[in-house]
Formats: structure tokens, sequence, C-alpha cells
């Protein structure tokens, strides 16, 4: 009987390190690294985002006021972290407000975007469009900063390996890009493979 082991990976690669990352992470927070810039103070990162004189202001109602024309000039979502016994990120706040907070921002500008796609118009579906992707980068660096990282190896009757790949975001096997990995001369056999979640 041939198996299929599905295993976390014991250092996984961060997925913002990668050069293909369509959005940029800015981030504020003194314990973790976040994303690709780091934001010293907010209101002073978007003043100079949006090119505007500083004003020497550092209210609430400033903040808003900036973060309103940001999300308009630029295709942008807020970050949250949620830190107990572990992190998690997401762009919309969690329930407890002890333990999490707003970190920062994901962003693309609407130059790179029309750079990269041919746009000469960003239009609302479009823009749509480009928040999921960066909603989608977003929940992958959310795998990698909770360890569900995965790769997989498959082994003979004998326990040899012959088939192996890593790099696979999210549990769900089926689905995260690891089934179309899998030597499809197995697949026959498919039900022959126990899947078994192990530590690496």
């Amino acid at each position: 009987m041939k198996k299929l082991y599905i295993i976390r990976e014991a250092y996984p690669h961060n997925p913002r390190e990668l050069a293909d990352s369509l959005g940029t992470m800015a981030y504020k927070h003194r314990n973790y690294s976040l994303g690709e810039e780091q934001i010293s103070d907010p209101i002073e990162w978007l003043e100079e985002k949006l090119n505007l004189q500083p004003k020497g202001e550092y209210t609430n109602e400033r903040l808003e006021e900036l973060e309103e024309r940001f999300f308009s000039e630029y295709i942008a979502l807020p970050l949250y972290l949620y830190d107990h016994s572990g992190i998690t990120m997401a762009t919309t706040p969690f329930g407890c407000r002890w333990d999490s907070g707003k970190v920062g921002y994901i962003y693309l500008s609407k130059e790179k975007a029309r750079k990269e796609y041919g746009y000469k118009l960003i239009t609302k579906a479009r823009r749509e469009k480009l928040l999921s992707y960066l909603q989608a980068e977003v929940k992958e660096f959310d795998q990698y900063l909770r360890g569900e990282v995965f790769r997989f190896k498959v082994e003979d009757e004998e326990g040899e390996k012959i088939d192996s790949c890593g790099g696979f975001f999210g549990q769900d096997w089926e689905n995260n890009g690891m089934k179309d990995h899998i030597d499809k001369e197995l697949w026959p056999q498919l039900e022959d493979i126990e899947v078994g979640y192990t530590e690496f």
C-alpha cells in the first residue's frame, strides 16, 4: 500500500520575499516583521504616500482623513493582527480589542496596476478584482504566520520515497495545488494511498 504524507514545513519560505508579489505590505510593529515597508508614524507615512506637506497634526481625525484619501488614490486594504498564543492577520478587524489592532496596509499603486495588466482605466470592476488579489496575498501570508505551509511525500510499499514537493499553503491538500503536483501515475492507486498529517 502506498502512503501519502502531508508534512508541515519546519522552515517555510516567507511569501513576502517573493519577487512576484503584487501588493506591498507596510506595517508598524516592534516585535514582528510583517511585510516590506516599516511605518514609523502612520500619519507621516500616509502624508508621504499622498505627496502632502506634513501638517504636524497627530489626531485620529487626521488619520481617518488621510486613510480615506489613501484608499481612494491607491488600491489598498488595511491590515489587522491578532496576537495571542501565536499571530494571525486579516484585512478586517478581530473581535478582541485587547490582543488585536490595525498594524498597517497592503497597497498597490494605480500606476503599477496599469503597467502590470495593461489597463488604461481602473474601473470599479477592475479595482474589485485587484483588491481580491491583495486579499489572497494577505490570506497566504496569514497561513505562513500560522504555520499552515505543507509539503508532501509519497512512499512505496517498502517505505521508499517516490514523489515529493513542498511550499503549499493551507491544509486543504486537494485544493491548495498539492494534488496537481502529485505524480499522475499514482492516481489510479489513489484509494490505496493513506493521508496522514505529521511534523517534518
